[in-house]
């Protein structure tokens, strides 16, 4: 008799007529309001941390593809080591570990136009053929007008808001009026011209600001002795420290640093932000658990009489239990399962999404003016802060999806255990006796 209501088999019959016979209807009404819970939390979750992943890959990806690498190699002045150097990396892009490498200079500089208007920028040499070399590189940066042209010397690139802030255009020069570099580099100058073959935008606003390009034949005639660096892209960017302690092993006297190291303080704003944007979202899960606790005992305590049935048939009290608890695991599923397809569909779609919000928007405040103002509606016009979102691209974690999802349906299940506990404690003769 013991082994029958052990059965899964039972615990699940039980559970759902459970669920199904409802004397006061209470019961059904807080169960779909748990499952719509924890589908609006799976949904919302979902599709928050995928908009967020997305509006900060766009500054991650612009920081490590334009500026920062996932590994920089400095310090390297021997010849010898510079082609063993390279020689290691074209092997490590053979095996896999390393999609790309370029070598670079940098400086910085004080720039200006032929009328004189200023503007600091950060001048880096790379080679010819970066684009073939670095896919990375060249999805990374979106031409607004002209072409990444620096097959000529004192050809220069400059980003969008540098080219703005100098009121320059393609075609036009520009001077390194001052350069910052090693001891035997021309501090300030006004024959150090440039001509703009290009200017480009990328997801950062501060590389859009302060970089320009230039080819490294050019930056061996300006920049002096300056130093040699290797720009390195990992396949795994979360592979960096393993990379640079086999790297430093091969090449002891070579100073290295990784991408990390970089912007540190706005990684790490960029961590908090989506951090607390989590822990807020979470909320949504505690207050359903919540709502399941208080029914489940509440429910325990309204099913006293067929605990106490069970009971006397046979059935011991983590069986009956589990029917409660499994119950619950359903109640989540139901709710999680949606959630998570609909957070899906949103996220790809969100795009789509925004458009239609900027839509109602417009049309309710058009509505709004016709009835109270209708001589102001020439002046309603759609919000456009509406499509600056919609061009932010969702990026889909599966990690996260999953655990988002694991842990709807793990926060019920805990909370109808921990409300459910009150049947080990339950003695039946004083349940009869009670009715």
């Amino acid at each position: 008799m013991n082994n029958n209501f052990s059965f899964k088999p039972w615990i699940h019959f039980v559970s759902k007529r459970f669920s199904t016979v409802d004397n006061k209807g209470k019961s059904a009404v807080t169960t779909r309001l748990s499952s719509l819970g924890i589908c609006f939390g799976v949904m919302t979750l979902i599709v928050v941390l995928s908009v967020m992943n997305g509006f900060q890959a766009q500054f991650i990806d612009s920081i490590i593809e334009l500026s920062s690498y996932h590994v920089q190699v400095t310090d390297v002045e021997d010849e010898n080591i510079r082609n063993d150097i390279s020689s290691y990396l074209t092997n490590s892009v053979m095996e896999k570990n390393v999609v790309s490498f370029i070598e670079f200079k940098e400086a910085q500089s004080l720039m200006t136009d032929k009328y004189g208007k200023e503007s600091a920028a950060i001048i880096r040499a790379v080679p010819k053929d970066v684009l073939i070399r670095d896919a990375g590189f060249e999805k990374e940066m979106g031409m607004v007008s002209g072409s990444f042209d620096i097959e000529d010397d004192n050809s220069i690139i400059l980003g969008v808001r540098l080219a703005k802030a100098l009121g320059v255009r393609v075609g036009n020069t520009v001077n390194l009026f001052a350069l910052s570099g090693s001891g035997d580099t021309q501090l300030i100058s006004n024959n150090r011209t440039f001509t703009v073959k290009g200017i480009f935008s990328c997801g950062y606003a501060d590389i859009n600001a302060s970089f320009a390009f230039i080819n490294l034949s050019s930056a061996e005639k300006y920049f002096g002795s300056e130093k040699l660096v290797y720009g390195i892209k990992l396949k795994n960017q979360n592979s960096d420290r393993t990379f640079q302690k086999e790297f430093e092993k091969s090449f002891p006297n070579a100073k290295t640093s990784v991408w990390r190291d970089y912007n540190r303080s706005f990684f790490g704003a960029l961590r908090v932000e989506k951090n607390m944007l989590f822990l807020l979202v979470v909320m949504i899960f505690i207050v359903v658990a919540i709502n399941i606790y208080n029914s489940m005992r509440k429910l325990v305590f309204e099913r006293r009489i067929e605990i106490s049935t069970l009971a006397s048939l046979g059935a011991d009290n983590n069986s009956i239990q589990n029917i409660f608890v499994y119950r619950s695991f359903m109640i989540a599923l139901k709710g999680a399962l949606p959630g998570l397809l609909l957070g899906l569909l949103l996220s790809h779609n969100i795009r789509t999404v925004f458009v239609v919000l900027a839509k109602i928007e417009y049309w309710f405040t058009y509505l709004y003016v016709l009835i109270t103002n209708s001589s102001a509606r020439e002046f309603i016009h759609e919000n456009t802060m509406w499509y600056v979102y919609a061009n932010i691209p969702a990026r889909i974690i599966p990690g996260e999806v999953i655990f988002i999802t694991a842990f709807g349906i793990l926060s019920c299940v805990i909370a109808s255990y921990m409300a459910t506990k009150s049947v080990l404690k339950m003695k039946i003769s004083e349940v009869f006796h009670e009715e």
